[in-house]
């Protein structure tokens, strides 16, 4: 079974086609600058790599060039193979808790979420959308980043704010990443036979966010109303005093909006360092001596650390810490940092463990009070392995 797994922006469209249930990747690509000018694709497959311009004027004439090529490239033999389209899509609210079959009037239904994510939601209805434009046949199936953090207590996703503003308003925690940390928890726990594992999840990328997990049932995560709570990430600052927002609007004359563009865009390590959003830039360098580089690595470990040890106390005791995404899998040396930071935890790094890049592994010591494992996400096999069994 072919399955299309897709991730829609306002003007991009990624997809990964995968065959189940090998899991074998088949076929990848994006496609930028959807509407623009200047709009291209490229696609990768079977070893080869293409990249071409195109007049790409909406999503919909990206994805009859996405089938083009598959066809022309003999990825498949036709269309009647590919039987699934998963889409990525970040919003469902309290009202979606597990991934569904698209239709028209689910669509509308998610709609009614935009607002809660007014960057993404929209585009990836567009990309829906298109997908049932050009593949009419083909079912599609909406898998949600919110998703997997619907299972939080009322205690946990509440804020101490006005009750009504979660009544009339719909202001709660919601939690992002649910995804990835929906296919940590799942990998690690077939991994280690067991399904009643107390799980810390840390998906440390350019975004991040940690997870608390109890026998697959989320008990909290870092990342709240929006995607900017929680740990120092990239270019967001994660978790401040409120306060600070209207006072820099008094000192600057930004408005709400701006201030908040500031901690979404130009805060996090880009904010510290003044070098670079990318943690490889920051590290190195960090190696070559800047201080304030030095600084935005330590001050993003110790958020991940301080996290870590919350968690822990919050699922009495985990049996697993995970680290994955960008940083967790490709950084020794940020490993190293934030295990050293939860020592008092009895969590303990082995050095040689430690010294690779984007593979499961174990890299704590024998005598660690809990082991911690790199996992490699895998966002588009969920998805794909989602829909697989709802089309099924």
């Amino acid at each position: 079974m072919k399955i299309l797994s897709v991730n829609a922006g306002s003007s991009s469209l990624k997809f990964t086609l995968i065959e189940l249930p090998s899991r074998e990747v088949l076929a990848s690509g994006l496609f930028e600058k959807i509407g623009l000018a200047d709009s291209m694709y490229t696609i990768k497959f079977n070893g080869q790599k293409i990249k071409k311009e195109a007049n790409l004027v909406d999503h919909s004439v990206a994805v009859s060039k996405l089938i083009d090529e598959l066809l022309e490239n003999n990825i498949v033999a036709s269309l009647n193979e590919i039987e699934g389209v998963g889409h990525r899509i970040l919003h469902g609210g309290s009202e979606f808790t597990q991934s569904l079959i698209l239709d028209e009037d689910v669509l509308e239904r998610i709609s009614k979420y935009n607002e809660l994510g007014p960057l993404h939601n929209p585009a990836n209805i567009m990309g829906v959308k298109a997908f049932m434009k050009v593949l009419p046949d083909v079912k599609n199936v909406g898998v949600f980043d919110t998703t997997f953090h619907q299972t939080m207590d009322e205690k946990e996703f509440l804020y101490p704010v006005p009750y009504d503003w979660y009544e009339k308003y719909s202001v709660r925690k919601y939690g992002f990443h649910g995804t990835s940390h929906r296919f940590i928890n799942k990998t690690i726990s077939e991994y280690l036979g067991r399904n009643d594992l107390k799980v810390i999840s840390c998906h440390i990328g350019n975004g991040g966010s940690l997870c608390a997990i109890n026998g697959g049932k989320v008990v909290d995560t870092t990342m709240g109303f929006t995607p900017l709570a929680g740990i120092m990430m990239g270019t967001r600052s994660g978790d401040i005093d409120p306060s600070i927002i209207p006072f820099v609007m008094k000192k600057t004359g930004m408005t709400a909006e701006e201030v908040v563009n500031e901690l979404n865009k130009k805060s996090g390590l880009l904010g510290i360092s003044g070098i670079s959003s990318d943690s490889r830039d920051v590290e190195m360098a960090a190696e070559e001596g800047n201080e304030k580089a030095i600084l935005a690595q330590e001050m993003y470990a110790q958020k991940i650390a301080n996290y870590i040890a919350m968690y822990n106390n919050l699922l009495n005791g985990a049996d697993v810490i995970t680290l994955t995404a960008g940083v967790g899998e490709n950084s020794k040396t940020m490993r190293k940092m934030i295990v050293d930071r939860i020592q008092s935890l009895g969590v303990k790094i082995d050095a040689a463990k430690n010294d690779f890049r984007g593979e499961f592994r174990l890299i704590s010591a024998d005598d660690s009070k809990i082991p911690v494992y790199v996992v490699p996400t895998n966002e588009e096999l969920m998805i794909a392995l989602d829909t697989m069994d709802l089309i099924s």
